[in-house]
């Protein structure tokens, strides 16, 4: 049964990638090198960041580094906000009595900013800040406080994190909102792997506090609906979630007991999107079984819908998803697409199905 809960910060309870990225690149920029993109500063990231910004910029020195960091991280301060379900989760910790700790490699400065912005400081009992490499204090924590890997989990965003709990010889939770895709977190080989807190706060509460999962005895298919959705130009909209490997699909979700398809699909739909939907065509039912650009293992009855919006949409996404695009269909084909997605793509150009 977990009792104590040791937290990363950066990506897990709060998300500061942006403001990360922008004060690397200022970085780069003083030191006359090329700035990196999101998705390239995502891959080649890495702790202890020294390791990071040593491979690119080993003759400057430390002190000019911090200098240049904060000087543009200061100025994006703002934009960094709690992650969806982090306050949740806290809360969850206090109600059942967990103890908390926080091991990260925040500047304690940036830390106070940000733990008054997002109320998050009351929430965390061990704070250990400026942490270069985790891997170096964990063991003391451990034994400072007698934690155990049975009553111990250790959640982060980054390989790091899961070397971390591994070295500290505790379990591990890996969670796809920061700055490690899902193929870099597999390759850390955690202990579990959510979405985020709102999936492990619900695990948490649904098995008593025990991380792993009980074996079922019966497990049966999840049935849910997908819509490719169009608008009046002829373009569809696609979404990239971090759950299916940070490539491009159709918003849907499950369906609810007792809900007809097509009225899960309309629900699911606007929740995901902000968007009202008609003219709603069934297409073709998948098969995904173990899904491998999945998160987590599954087996999933894929309803796929065509549909529609009319006028001038504005796409509110929620937290499922963290980009959208309307695209054509060679655009379309461009992106990395997950295969349920290209399967349905071929299924509505084949059968000639009218956007």
């Amino acid at each position: 049964m977990i009792r104590n809960v040791i937290f990363d910060w950066s990506g897990t309870l709060v998300d500061d990638l942006p403001a990360v990225w922008h004060a690397s690149n200022h970085i780069f920029r003083q030191a006359g090198l090329a700035e990196m993109t999101l998705e390239t500063f995502r891959t080649e990231f890495q702790l202890p960041f020294k390791s990071f910004y040593g491979r690119y910029l080993s003759h400057v020195p430390d002190r000019q580094l911090e200098g240049w960091f904060f000087e543009r991280f200061s100025e994006m301060q703002h934009t960094v906000v709690a992650l969806p379900h982090a306050l949740e989760f806290l809360e969850f910790c206090r109600t059942h009595q967990l103890r908390t700790f926080l091991l990260s490699a925040v500047h304690p400065r940036l830390f106070d900013a940000q733990q008054r912005s997002t109320g998050f400081g009351p929430f965390l009992d061990h704070p250990y800040l400026g942490v270069h490499d985790k891997r170096d204090r964990i063991r003391s924590i451990v034994e400072d406080h007698g934690l155990t890997s049975e009553d111990t989990v250790f959640i982060g965003d980054m390989e790091h994190d899961i070397e971390t709990a591994r070295h500290g010889g505790i379990q591990s939770v890996a969670v796809l909102t920061g700055y490690n895709r899902l193929d870099q977190l597999r390759r850390a080989r955690p202990d579990l792997i959510v979405e985020h807190l709102g999936e492990l706060r619900s695990l948490l509460h649904r098995n008593g506090l025990q991380l792993r999962i009980p074996a079922l005895t019966r497990q049966t298919p999840v049935a849910t609906v997908g819509g490719l959705i169009f608008n009046q130009e002829g373009r569809m909209l696609l979404v990239r979630t971090a759950k299916w490997s940070d490539l491009w699909g159709i918003p849907g979700g499950k369906i609810e007991w007792g809900e007809p398809s097509e009225t899960a699909l309309v629900r699911e739909l606007r929740e995901e999107t902000g968007l009202e939907v008609h003219d709603v065509r069934f297409v073709l039912v998948q098969d995904a079984i173990h899904p491998p650009e999945f998160y987590r293992d599954a087996h999933f009855l894929l309803l796929n819908y065509t549909c529609s919006v009319t006028g001038h949409p504005e796409v509110r996404l929620n937290d499922e998803a963290q980009e959208f695009r309307w695209v054509d269909w060679a655009e379309a084909r461009q992106l990395p697409l997950n295969s349920p997605t290209r399967i349905l793509l071929d299924a509505v150009q084949t059968a000639k199905i009218p956007a």
